[in-house]
């Protein structure tokens, strides 16, 4: 595998992860990690728009001139936005309702319009798509790790089926209110940053 790609496909999952290295869509993550559904579903819908329109911006890139380009940017990132809260509604309703606004935002969400401007304008499209997919990949990879210790932790479910043993209820075990607070996420994404950079020394600050 070509190095460049390699590192394309490779940094926004370890060293370059939008959410805990360039702290970008932490407000989602706070939001729509209650549940591992929701999560997964946000993750894949950030995912899909991000790929497809560093896929079509890049092959746009050499006939939008550049005062306009936000503009060409957000049509394009919001059409593809209104074809998936179309396709949820169509095919998953509830999930749809219960993310509310947050699928809407993904137009103005920080990693989108940013590996627009970073990369897709001055890549070719396959190493753009790539870029955009891994970055979304990256950044839902957090959210699901984060979904997965609130629902279970805060309901005692993983995707809304009970996982806790009732036998655990009954010897006293309670769920953790406090983990479905939005505040939780945070400690959950400081705690993971925690981990990443006690693990790859680099990402240390001096």
């Amino acid at each position: 595998m070509d190095s460049k790609i390699k590192e394309t496909i490779l940094n926004p999952i370890f060293k370059g992860n939008p959410i805990t290295v360039l702290v970008l869509g932490i407000c989602s993550s706070l939001a729509v990690t209650v549940e591992l559904k929701g999560a997964l579903v946000m993750a894949l819908s950030v995912t899909i728009v991000t790929a497809l329109s560093c896929l079509v911006l890049s092959l746009l890139r050499n006939t939008i001139p550049m005062r306009v380009r936000i503009i060409v940017q957000l049509v394009v990132v919001a059409m593809l936005v209104i074809l998936v809260d179309q396709i949820l509604k169509a095919y998953a309703y509830g999930i749809d309702k219960q993310l509310s606004v947050y699928i809407g935002l993904i137009i103005t969400n920080c990693i989108v319009m940013g590996r627009i401007e970073a990369f897709a304008l001055g890549n070719k499209p396959w190493p753009s798509f790539l870029d955009g997919l891994f970055n979304g990949l990256g950044y839902g990879a957090i959210l699901v790790i984060v979904a997965f210790f609130r629902e279970l932790l805060g309901s005692g479910t993983l995707f809304g089926l009970r996982v806790i043993p009732q036998s655990f209820y009954d010897a006293g075990y309670m769920n953790n209110g406090l983990v479905i607070l939005p505040p939780m996420a945070l400690i959950l994404i400081g705690c993971i940053i925690w981990v990443q950079r006690g693990i790859q020394k680099d990402l240390q600050e001096k």
